[in-house]
């Protein structure tokens, strides 16, 4: 369980964040340096060298879209320029990959972010620029609504697994449909058929909150509020659920910590792009107070679930709630992660994500007339978990400038093996991932940008419609 022991302000932050973006200019220069494009994406470090990994390309816009939050967190140039370069060179393939369910992920962190830096006027863009950035969001949204399951209710984008599958990943890959849908396009389909691509986020994010997201209602023998399912399973004969399933957590029935990450974070970020579409644009969806009633539900059970029974004290939690190994870490959720340990290995990318969730709903509420005690509560745990993240004398922060790795002790899929154990050891630890490294420079630049009451961050950079 968290203890968040004192108050913290967002300012409070800014020097080990001035510290991380320092580390972190080294970290992505050596990295576009020696990395052969040929390999692929990179994904996870091996001995802190980045490598490569056949499953699906998901982590390039991650690479790439570190450089532009680099920039966007210190106005080093180079950054800018490498981030272009390499959207332009490297990223079209992504665009009209219909195999993953990851386009929010890849294109919205490169090609998303150059277009929100020139709305920003951080960037001087050309109108071709920004043409070819909205064009490629657009072409992204849509190839990315086009993975389909329809269910009688409404339906939702299956993963790479098939369409009988719905990962709670998905809700942040949203993104992707959120900014096609602001710029004007939609899906079309078989004889001209006119698909709104908000209708297929919200009922993708619908489906998420239904079958992804426990209520604490009784579904099953562990239905409790707050807990996710990695996967869930539908006969799509008929779209009736069948049950929870995972790939990369311990059990169906206990929860994948990354997971949970992704669906605290995308539901508080759907929740602040909603809110700034307009009522009647709403109204055929159940309208805005029907909408924010079970989409805050969702973003808040998963976040407390997270605070009370995720995570250590310190707000870092293990990689899986369920994880056998934790039997012999007795009272570890009352003390802080331990990636040293010799039976589960912490997950620091989950923790990552999760700070920016927690962050984004204690605004989100305060911003929609929620109380300011309540919506401190959840800032103040979002402030907690970074900061532990950050903290210079902490184990999280890689200082080595041979290490390629950001975020130390980051958990890809431990069920198949695939995580570095180093001699010595009997887990994976001290290795990164590119989604926790990108995730803890947005994370950091949120929060800068709050210290120095800038403009507040959002992928739709703030636009109404």
């Amino acid at each position: 369980m968290m203890h968040t022991d004192r108050f913290r302000a967002p300012a409070d932050l800014l020097p080990d964040i001035d510290r991380m973006f320092e580390l972190s200019a080294g970290k992505i220069r050596k990295l576009d340096a020696t990395w052969r494009p040929e390999l692929g994406s990179p994904v996870f470090t091996v001995g802190g060298r980045y490598q490569s990994r056949g499953w699906t390309e998901w982590t390039q816009g991650f690479q790439f879209g570190s450089a532009l939050l680099q920039f966007d967190g210190t106005g080093e140039r180079e950054f800018l320029e490498l981030g272009r370069a390499r959207t332009l060179q490297r990223m079209a393939p992504h665009l009209t990959h219909v195999g993953v369910h990851d386009h929010g992920f890849n294109n919205v962190s490169t090609y998303g972010t150059l277009w929100r830096l020139a709305r920003e006027e951080r960037i001087e863009a050309s109108p071709w620029e920004r043409h070819f950035c909205e064009l490629a969001l657009k072409v992204s949204g849509a190839v990315q609504a086009r993975r389909w399951t329809r269910l009688p209710e409404g339906g939702f984008i299956h993963s790479f697994n098939g369409p009988h599958s719905l990962f709670v990943d998905t809700i942040r890959s949203l993104r992707a449909l959120a900014l096609s849908h602001g710029l004007g396009h939609h899906l079309s389909e078989e004889q001209d058929a006119n698909v709104s691509l908000l209708e297929r986020l919200i009922q993708h994010a619908r489906a998420t909150a239904s079958y992804s997201v426990y209520a604490g209602t009784g579904r099953d023998s562990y239905d409790r509020r707050g807990r996710t399912a990695h996967e869930s399973l539908f006969n799509v004969v008929n779209g009736s659920y069948r049950g929870p399933s995972t790939q990369q957590g311990y059990s169906p029935f206990s929860t994948w910590t990354r997971g949970l990450a992704w669906a605290m974070l995308g539901f508080a970020e759907q929740i602040e792009f909603l809110a700034v579409r307009a009522d009647e644009e709403l109204a055929p969806f159940g309208g805005r107070t029907a909408l924010d009633e079970w989409m805050f539900e969702a973003a808040r059970a998963t976040c407390d679930f997270y605070i009370a029974e995720a995570s250590a004290a310190d707000g870092v939690p293990y990689w899986d709630t369920g994880a056998p190994g934790l039997a012999a870490l007795k009272d570890w959720a009352q003390r802080p992660a331990d990636p040293f340990n010799d039976h589960e290995p912490v997950d620091s990318s989950a923790a990552a994500i999760a700070a920016q969730g927690l962050l984004r709903l204690g605004r989100a509420l305060t911003a929609q007339g929620g109380s300011a005690q309540d919506g401190a509560r959840y800032e103040q745990a979002g402030l907690h978990v970074l900061q532990t993240l950050l903290d210079p004398a902490g184990p999280y922060l890689s200082s080595d400038p041979e290490h390629e790795g950001l975020l130390l002790h980051s958990v890809y899929h431990r069920p198949n093996g695939w995580d570095h154990v180093p001699a010595g050891s009997r887990i994976p630890r001290g290795e990164s991932g590119q989604w926790g490294d990108y995730h803890l420079r947005e994370a950091a630049l949120l929060v800068r940008r709050l210290a120095r009451d800038e403009p507040y961050l959002t992928f739709f950079a703030g636009s109404a419609s």
